[in-house]
């Protein structure tokens, strides 16, 4: 089983385009073309009955403190957390492949609520979700694709992992605003195969020289 991403290779850095948040030379951030990557994948095991994809950042700082504030990082050694960018269950065997951009193109304020996905597909909310939570401008359900945007002070390169799972299952036992987290739990003892590609991101000017 394999997962191929067009626009970027394993443990490569992954393109502005496809990121929530690029680097601003006067803001620091600012919002980018938050494009989804062109995937493609084969080799299933034989008795595969539903694909489901994550895309998963294992570097979030588990403390704000330090987060986003001038003249100072994020310290390496802090503990860190996973944050959910994607989560997309259901989809049939027969499909090998998702276009760049069918997903996403371009950040939706307040979450995209019926992003497009393939045929027979769900997509449950991203961590955004949470993230924006206290934010009056962009608070809502972020179901869907949206892209990389970590901290612009944070001292580590943070890792994004494209997770691609081959299931027993017909239909993933998850409803309603479902979360990676609520995916990772209904996939256990489900799981057949798996291929990942891991990109690498970072809007620290320091770390992206």
């Amino acid at each position: 089983m394999y997962l191929r991403i067009e626009e970027f290779e394993d443990q490569q850095s992954i393109p502005g385009d496809l990121a929530f948040g690029v680097v601003d030379a006067d803001t620091h951030v600012k919002l980018s073309a938050n494009r989804n990557p062109t995937l493609e994948w084969g080799e299933l095991p034989a008795d595969t009955r539903s694909l489901v994809l994550l895309c998963v950042d294992v570097d979030v700082p588990t403390k704000a403190d330090d987060v986003n504030q001038e003249d100072r990082e994020v310290p390496p050694d802090l503990p860190r957390a996973d944050f959910y960018h994607w989560v997309m269950v259901d989809i049939p065997p027969t499909v090998s492949a998702i276009a760049g951009s069918s997903c996403s193109d371009g950040v939706t304020t307040g979450g995209k609520q019926q992003p497009p996905g393939p045929d027979g597909s769900r997509q449950g909310i991203n961590d955004y979700t949470i993230w924006f939570a206290g934010d009056e401008e962009m608070a809502g359900n972020y179901f869907g694709y949206d892209g990389p945007c970590p901290p612009w002070n944070d001292s580590l390169i943070h890792h994004y992992h494209f997770a691609l799972y081959a299931t027993d299952l017909e239909r993933c036992a998850v409803d309603g605003e479902f979360t990676g987290r609520d995916v990772d739990k209904a996939l256990r003892d489900h799981i057949l195969g798996e291929a990942r590609v891991i990109g690498r991101y970072t809007l620290n000017p320091r770390l992206a020289g």
